[in-house]
């Protein structure tokens, strides 16, 4: 499952960061890393982008990248 698929309120852990070059670097340095839980707080009106929480704050991605993202429930 990846984080795109993942209900607003529910809470998963991410098992894999895909992505590749400057775009997985970034995600890892936003916190983005495995073993790290993360709640979907909010998904806009036409489906993207989504909020998620993580680590204390609140992180908004594309859906796109979210999609790269593995989670686990």
């Amino acid at each position: 499952m990846t984080l795109d698929q993942v209900a607003i309120g529910e809470e998963a852990r991410i098992t894999k960061v895909g992505g590749e070059g400057e775009l997985r670097c970034r995600l890892l340095d936003m916190g983005l890393i495995p073993r790290t839980a993360v709640r979907v707080q909010k998904v806009a009106p036409m489906g993207d982008p989504i909020e998620i929480q993580l680590r204390g704050y609140e992180l908004t991605l594309r859906k796109e990248d979210a999609a790269k993202i593995e989670v686990e429930k």
